[in-house]
């Protein structure tokens, strides 16, 4: 079906898959890339002469789709990255692991986000929400689609004998090889989705709510409140619950040295279902801790209840011993 369609449309088809994917529609673009180059080489003389305008639209459409979604980054902020997380199937670990990304390399990593899977659809609307400059961000962006293109043109040019192979085992079985395709593409679906719902449906009562957690900071113990989003994030939402103390859990360690078992701990983060926190939290439990909860709603739940936060030092906390990150914070 893929190999009809592209021997019918030709470049065009080529830029309708990738626009499509390139705005977040579950249509994987690299295969009609690979199938086009693979026709170039085996039809040098029809096909093989669309190269060059198959390249050109693949990078014009991820260009007009990125730009899309990067001025969605730009006008919504951490909202836009909220509603990415909650279309994923990996929930907030796409967006956890692009923050660090691009807080380590930052809008260079458009260069080559196209070929880590989760990556480009969230470092485009990061590079918004950040305030990159549209023309540093087209620049990058621009080479990370030029070499992704690229890519998948001449990988289907040199697998062109093995593609053919499989092209002629599919039309034999006909319409039968997309029915297989699509029921396993579900099979792995419902496999992730029903894998979530069952964490949520396990953490759902493990939670503190907000009212709850602001009678305990009034208490002459008051529980450890952790804020565990990451620094690219806090850029983003300035503002911490008061008291905070920052976490990482790539420094675990040193939070479990640095609190006895038995104190009362607090987790938030600003991700769907608190997941991150969530997660976290499990972890310390296994560590011997015995009364550790993720904050429902996190710092949104917080702010939409009226309760006042404080505004956050500029520092790069994620260097910092968290004692040293909280007295930071505190003195803001």
């Amino acid at each position: 079906m893929l190999h009809d369609l592209v021997a019918r449309y030709g470049p065009a088809f080529v830029f309708v898959n990738v626009l499509a994917g390139s705005l977040g529609l579950p249509v994987p673009a690299m295969p009609a890339l690979v199938l086009f180059g693979a026709m170039a080489a085996m039809h040098p003389g029809s096909v093989g002469q669309q190269v060059a305008p198959a390249l050109a639209l693949s990078v014009l459409a991820t260009l007009i789709g990125d730009s899309a979604w990067f001025v969605a980054g730009r006008l919504y902020g951490g909202n836009t990255l909220k509603t990415l997380c909650r279309l994923s199937f990996s929930r907030d670990t796409c967006v956890r692991k692009t923050e660090r990304f691009f807080g380590r390399w930052g809008v260079r990593v458009l260069a080559v986000s196209k070929f880590v899977p989760g990556l480009s659809i969230v470092s485009v609307p990061m590079a918004g929400a950040m305030g990159t400059r549209y023309r540093e961000f087209l620049g990058y962006d621009a080479v990370g689609a030029m070499l992704w293109s690229a890519t998948g043109l001449v990988a289907g040019m040199l697998f062109a004998p093995q593609l053919s192979v499989l092209l002629n085992g599919a039309s034999r079985l006909g319409r039968l090889a997309a029915v297989v395709a699509a029921v396993l593409f579900a099979f792995y679906a419902a496999w992730r989705w029903q894998r979530r719902r069952q964490l949520l449906r396990k953490l759902a009562h493990a939670r503190i709510g907000v009212e709850e957690l602001y009678l305990a900071m009034q208490d002459e113990a008051p529980p450890v409140v952790f804020d565990i989003r990451s620094d690219e994030k806090r850029k983003l939402d300035p503002y911490v619950i008061p008291g905070v103390q920052f976490a990482d859990e790539r420094r675990f360690d040193e939070i479990v040295a640095q609190y006895p078992p038995d104190r009362k701990i607090v987790i938030y983060c600003s991700c769907p279902n608190e997941v991150s926190a969530a997660g976290m939290a499990q972890q310390l439990k296994k560590a011997g801790f015995t009364d550790v909860l993720p904050l429902l709603g996190g710092i949104d739940a917080w702010r939409d209840a009226g309760h006042s936060l404080e505004p956050l030092v500029a520092a790069p906390v994620s260097e910092l011993p968290a004692s040293l990150a909280a007295d930071g914070a505190r003195a803001a």
